[in-house]
């Protein structure tokens, strides 16, 4: 994943907020963050740097900007689950599933179901 498509913690804290109740004004924005609340500038600047990435927009109404997310939370679900997968498994997905097992995350139930999964999709 190159370096502009990867999300700071700050602006992934900032796209969820997006995704959620976009499209918002910055003020709006700030009032959802749990205290302590950051500053209205500091969120306008992760604003800008998102737009800068193309990942946020925004619409004039009556002269006040209204900014959401351009691009779908799945997008980077996609890609930070894969780099996950690949950076901590090897790239091996039953490797991240056997761990989850291991580590007792997972039941017997959850893994019957994942294995209809896979059957139906086969299908």
């Amino acid at each position: 994943m190159a370096k502009k498509d990867q999300l700071t913690p700050k602006e992934e804290e900032l796209m969820q907020l997006l995704w959620e109740h976009g499209p918002i004004t910055i003020s709006r924005l700030v009032e959802l963050y749990p205290d302590p609340k950051p500053h209205f500038n500091t969120v306008s600047t992760v604003v800008r740097r998102l737009e800068a990435k193309g990942f946020v927009d925004h619409n004039a109404v009556a002269g006040v900007f209204h900014y959401y997310a351009t691009v779908q939370k799945e997008y980077f679900r996609n890609r930070s689950f894969g780099n996950f997968i690949k950076s901590y498994f090897g790239g091996s997905y039953f490797g991240a599933v056997s761990a989850l097992v291991a580590d007792e995350k997972i039941s017997k139930d959850e893994l019957e179901e994942l294995l209809r999964l896979v059957e139906k999709k086969g299908k």
